[in-house]
């Protein structure tokens, strides 16, 4: 089966709020799928909705082919869960967190402790085997609950904001895991607000906000699409605005910057420096943020 979640028409209402509103998608076996959006638009509503801890208000949604609503057992049994907080067990130590969490899937004791010691090693905390939880550092705990969402060798990880709060080297080693893991035939599904992260591993990804989905595609498509090639970026000025604005070039303010999305910067930069007089200029790729930020806006979300 190609499927491995299908969403029609989902809906999720509380009272009177609409967090999720009539979305559609398709995740695929052996992909790894994104969902973006500023806070508030649906994603981790959507993502509790796949893991069968949330039920649909109104809608179709298939996991393997079952209703979350009918068959969340059968469904659960091969998920892989990563909560956005942390919470592993305290009492135990990294071996512990994975042999005790083996016991919900029915997993044989000696069974469930090879299978420990192979995903301490697979996350490097082989060295961390027998301490304490509270002992460990925020990237060792991200580490562990990765391993842990993956004792039931699940055909399904959902992660959700997988790598927050990491610093740069735990979040490539748990990039550099993901791929892995989707090298060997596993399906992902994410949420993150690192929009590098995104670009880096997504094969596809929606992009949300009020709970619906706003455009879907790859990220380099999406970025091509919505933005172009590339930004230039100039120190704003009266005179560059009126030179720019005089001349019809689109573009947008944010802060002091002015930023100009094209496809070809060579004929901007030509345009501003024989005439808008601009006194700081540089150019960059467009990338996934630029997308983000123009349809999402720059408001501060709560």
């Amino acid at each position: 089966m190609d499927e491995i979640i299908a969403a029609e028409n989902l809906r999720k209402t509380y009272d009177n709020l609409t967090a999720v509103d009539g979305i559609s998608f398709v995740v695929r076996k052996g992909e790894v799928f994104g969902f973006l959006g500023p806070n508030g638009a649906g994603k981790t509503t959507t993502m509790k909705m796949i893991a069968c801890v949330s039920p649909r208000t109104s809608g179709v949604l298939r996991v393997f082919g079952q209703d979350p609503a009918q068959q969340p057992a059968e469904i659960k049994h091969r998920l892989g869960v990563v909560p956005q907080e942390t919470n592993l067990d305290p009492d135990f130590t990294s071996f512990g967190n994975l042999v005790t969490y083996s016991g919900y899937f029915d997993i044989p004791a000696h069974t469930a402790e090879k299978k420990a010691d192979e995903l301490l090693e697979f996350v490097q905390l082989q060295e961390k085997r027998n301490v304490e939880v509270e002992k460990l550092s925020g990237g060792m705990k991200r580490r562990l609950i990765l391993a842990r969402a993956l004792v039931n060798s699940p055909d399904l990880l959902i992660l959700d904001e997988p790598t927050i709060g990491l610093d740069p080297q735990a979040r490539h080693l748990i990039w550099e895991k993901l791929k892995t893991l989707q090298a060997q035939g596993n399906t992902i599904v994410l949420t993150t607000h690192y929009l590098d992260e995104a670009a880096r591993l997504c094969d596809r990804l929606v992009i949300m906000d009020h709970g619906k989905i706003l455009v879907e595609g790859s990220p380099s498509d999406l970025v091509k699409q919505h933005v172009g090639e590339e930004i230039v970026e100039v120190e704003k000025s009266a005179e560059v605005l009126a030179c720019l604005t005089e001349r019809s070039i689109p573009h947008e303010m944010t802060g002091d910057t002015v930023q100009i999305a094209t496809d070809s910067s060579r004929e901007i930069v030509k345009i501003l420096l024989e005439s808008c007089q601009p006194k700081k200029m540089l150019t960059r790729p467009a990338t996934l943020e630029d997308v983000f930020l123009k349809l999402t806006g720059r408001t501060l979300r709560e």
